[in-house]
């Protein structure tokens, strides 16, 4: 089964394609030579996953995954949630959503946090949601080299290390982004083949 996957973030592209295996042939975007930006235009991660869907459906008319996914950190209220990539600013670095965050938490005693993915399926002309939530900490300070984004501060439940700190094959099997493209996997193998 040939599926489009909405996105522009490489790191994505390869965690998915590492979930995703066969019967399923994942493109990405990049590989498609498409490079225009997808609006997220909604106040909510399930409706921003669906709507990037929906659009890259539209455009090349065959089945389509796409997702959004957002820190939700309890003591900002679930902020930066839709706001998690551009939360220092619509061009802001991975290093300056950080160094914002942990600047928000300074006088915080209240660390936890859970990384939410929701992956949207689009086929045959219908949409359909899949749901994966990490819960844990945001750590006092960077640490680690692996993976992006948040994952230097990003400490899970029942974990002494940030996932910045884990291989990419241990991280996989705990993510946020896992457990919805499982599910995804799952229903789709389950219907389709």
């Amino acid at each position: 089964m040939k599926i489009i996957f909405a996105t522009h973030n490489p790191y994505k592209v390869k965690e998915v394609k590492k979930l995703l295996k066969a019967p399923f042939e994942i493109t990405s975007l990049a590989e498609l030579n498409d490079h225009e930006e997808i609006p997220e235009p909604y106040e909510t991660i399930p409706e921003n996953a669906v709507h990037k869907a929906k659009v890259i459906y539209e455009k090349y008319q065959t089945t389509v995954i796409a997702e959004d996914t957002g820190l939700e950190v309890a003591a900002l209220g679930n902020a930066p949630g839709v706001y998690t990539a551009r939360y220092a600013g619509e061009k802001a670095t991975a290093d300056q959503n950080m160094s914002k965050l942990l600047r928000n938490l300074e006088e915080k005693n209240d660390r936890t946090a859970q990384f939410r993915t929701v992956a949207a399926l689009y086929i045959n002309g219908e949409s359909l949601i899949f749901e994966g939530i990490l819960k844990g900490n945001i750590h006092q300070k960077a640490q680690g080299t692996q993976g992006f984004g948040y994952d230097p501060v990003f400490m899970p439940l029942g974990y002494q290390r940030t996932l910045a700190e884990m291989s990419a094959d241990e991280k996989n099997q705990i993510s946020h982004r896992f457990i919805a493209f499982d599910k995804l996997s799952k229903f789709l193998l389950e219907k389709y083949t």
